[in-house]
């Protein structure tokens, strides 16, 4: 395909997948969370606005939340079909890990989503809490199990190689709390959650946009803009730490983010560019001087090692990483200013009426899964050229596949995930665009969940449209 060999196939294949798979996770966990606050809130308060909004985005959660399982299976396979070396040399540690997500939180999301989803009126407000809080809590046990293994690629720990080149555990509490994993996973909930507060922020800027009177769109609006002022800073600081972790043990690919071949102190920001691994250089560089090492060493005469002092053959390719990780941090200071904006227009009283301020917050709505797309990006092609940093390479964790059956598939999944992904992210959308209450609020809470939801279904928009309504 294109001249492609098949370990480029398999890997494009893969980041496919897994780019499809990772944006319901990373909406469906900050989206758990946000409906059990709702509920709690409803319990609390009852407060109508706070059931009205549950039931619009518990919807919402159960379709998201069905295609992230999807996905997830339909990934998990090709550990068997293109890395099948990996899974044989890997598998006595990472298959446990997947093991226990399975055994644990996903067992755990699915015993309760039953309940959350439509248990309300026959297990009785106590229990029905407590199941939308076991569905919020699997989706985070989920997220720890997932980057435990996944950080252990990139960190290994507590493990010796076997004669026959497997990696034999020796320690489970190093590999499942490896050095990386702390601040991996710390990021990448934050980033979930910030993910989730930027599109909940979208919809209720729109529907403002609409109907400034709507007390679901101004609760809605109001909780998401405060969970993007509290969280993007705690984010901010987030990134740093892991930045200089990831210093500490794959200087390799910091070298690849910040754009640096040489290796110097006092070394410099570069802001933009283009790298050039070939000339082993960064061509059009706009630089700030001494930041750079200001940021990753907390001094100005800091030395940062350039690509150059390492092999070639060890060495990340540099553009991914260094376009992602500016993509990442640049959406990341837009996040910042949206969320110290939404404070200020607090402080004033126009947080419902600055139309201003709900047009950024509309745009900023695919901003966290840009985000979190463009940071995986940077991790895993930082990553190359291992599957296991330092310990197995990629082309060493291949199956004995041919290229041409690799790009069969590969298109076969464009076209599929399109057609069905495509259909459920269209269908997801279709239920934000609709009124999630207010005076155009037409279903009772008891009918189910789309009239639940205060949803119109589209056939019905349909005939009343030919009806003349």
């Amino acid at each position: 395909m294109l001249g492609m060999s098949a370990e480029l196939l398999a890997r494009i294949q893969f980041a496919f997948t897994v780019s499809f798979h990772f944006l319901f996770p990373a909406f469906s966990i900050g989206l758990a969370s946000f409906l059990a606050v709702l509920n709690a809130l409803w319990l609390t308060t009852r407060n109508q606005t706070y059931l009205r909004l549950f039931e619009y985005w518990k919807v919402i959660f159960a379709v998201t939340f069905g295609m992230g399982v999807v996905s997830g299976i339909v990934m998990s396979y090709q550990f068997g079909t293109n890395w099948a070396r990996f899974s044989d040399k890997a598998g006595p540690v990472i298959g446990p890990l997947m093991g226990y997500e399975v055994l644990t939180a996903f067992f755990l999301e699915a015993g309760f989503l039953g309940i959350a989803l439509f248990g309300r009126k026959r297990v009785g407000d106590g229990l029905h809490m407590f199941a939308v809080a076991m569905v919020a809590l699997g989706t985070l046990i989920s997220a720890t199990w997932i980057l435990a293994a996944n950080s252990w690629m990139h960190t290994p720990a507590g493990f010796a190689i076997a004669e026959n080149g497997q990696f034999v555990p020796t320690d489970w509490w190093q590999i499942i709390f490896n050095p990386s994993f702390p601040y991996r996973l710390v990021h990448t909930v934050l980033a979930a959650f910030l993910t989730t507060a930027f599109a909940v922020g979208a919809v209720g800027g729109f529907h403002l946009l609409r109907d400034g009177t709507n007390p679901s769109a101004r609760t809605m609006f109001s909780m998401a803009m405060w969970m993007a002022a509290l969280v993007t800073p705690l984010q901010v600081v987030a990134g740093d730490l892991h930045g200089l972790n990831t210093l500490q043990h794959q200087p390799a690919k910091i070298a690849a983010m910040e754009g640096h071949y040489e290796t110097q102190r006092g070394a410099p920001l570069i802001l933009f560019g283009i790298p050039d691994d070939e000339a082993e250089k960064t061509r059009y560089a706009l630089e700030i001087p001494k930041l750079g090492s200001l940021i990753l060493k907390h001094e100005l005469d800091g030395e940062i090692l350039g690509l150059k002092a390492f092999p070639k053959d060890r060495r990340p390719p540099a553009m991914i990483p260094f376009v992602g990780f500016r993509i990442m941090v640049g959406l990341g200071m837009l996040m910042l200013a949206v969320g110290l904006w939404s404070l200020w227009a607090r402080y004033r009283g126009t947080l419902f009426s600055s139309r201003a301020l709900h047009r950024a917050a509309v745009a900023m709505g695919p901003s966290g899964f840009v985000a979190v797309l463009a940071g995986w990006f940077v991790t895993e092609v930082g990553r190359q050229p291992f599957t296991v940093y330092g310990v197995l390479r990629t082309s060493d964790s291949l199956s004995n596949i041919d290229a041409a059956a690799v790009g069969t598939s590969l298109v076969a999944f464009i076209i599929v995930y399109f057609l069905v992904f495509g259909a459920g992210t269209f269908y997801i959308l279709r239920l934000m665009w609709m009124s999630p209450g207010g005076d155009g609020d037409r279903g009772g809470l008891d009918e189910g969940p789309v009239r639940a939801a205060g949803i119109t279904p589209a056939f019905q928009l349909g005939s009343e449209a030919r009806h003349g309504h």
